[in-house]
């Protein structure tokens, strides 16, 4: 559900910037990210709704459950009502604005799992453990390519046998005369969500350096070199995909 109030509203690319910079998950966007990401991920919601689906068929008694990039919470609050009360939750996220957002959500929200959060740069690989659902949604796509193998492998090793990992990515067509209709028809879709022409192009330009996509065909050939065996597409809407991957 859209966040309605002012306060709440994804403005953050409204006024005009003289200077661009890299975006940056900053506290002014913690505090309307909820906002930004649904309006600018077609069909956040049901994807979220599957990712739960998924984790709970997946999740195994006495493991653990991962949110890499958990952000404000969503996913977390999402798999909280499919998932066994008894499992924990770790969410990370290099952004403590984000974790402080995600602790107040997950409480509102009336979560009483256990659960940790977790400071700390995926680019680094991440500490995982007993783990037989991890979560990279819409995260991936943020971490250096040259860092991606690592953070995967480092996924796959804390992984229970017949872990799976849920990834959602924004992805580049497999034949590139598409890429140019694809990214057309997701600005049509920004614009019918109420982003002017100017938030748009600000934020393209804001994500050029830092959002760096991968066509889908080469996400599952990377899944597979770390480890994983059966793998299958579960989301697709143009250049945004959903896959998950079951560890061999």
């Amino acid at each position: 559900m859209l966040e309605n109030s002012e306060k709440n509203t994804d403005e953050v690319f409204k006024e005009e910037i003289k200077k661009a910079s890299d975006f940056k998950f900053s506290a002014k966007v913690a505090g309307v990210f909820d906002d930004m990401v649904n309006r600018s991920v077609p069909y956040y919601g049901e994807i979220q709704r599957m990712i739960s689906e998924l984790a709970g068929d997946h999740a195994q008694e006495g493991t653990n459950v991962y949110d890499l990039g958990c952000s404000t919470g969503t996913t977390m609050i999402g798999m909280d009502v499919s998932v066994p009360s008894d499992i924990k939750f770790i969410g990370i996220d290099d952004a403590a604005e984000m974790l402080e957002k995600c602790d107040g959500k997950l409480k509102e929200a009336g979560v009483v799992r256990p659960y940790e959060l977790q400071v700390a740069d995926l680019h680094q690989g991440a500490q995982i453990h007993n783990a037989s659902v991890v979560v990279l949604c819409l995260t991936l796509q943020f971490i250096r390519p040259i860092h991606r193998e690592r953070l995967l492998k480092s996924i796959i090793d804390g992984m229970v046998p017949n872990g799976v990992l849920i990834l959602v990515e924004k992805i580049l067509t497999e034949d590139s005369v598409f890429n140019r209709d694809y990214i057309k028809y997701y600005y049509n879709y920004k614009r019918r969500n109420h982003y002017s022409e100017m938030e748009i192009s600000q934020k393209r330009e804001a994500l050029e350096n830092v959002l760096i996509p991968y066509k889908l065909s080469e996400n599952i050939h990377m899944l597979r070199e770390a480890g994983f065996g059966s793998c299958e597409v579960f989301f697709k809407w143009y250049n945004f995909s959903g896959l998950i991957a079951i560890k061999k």
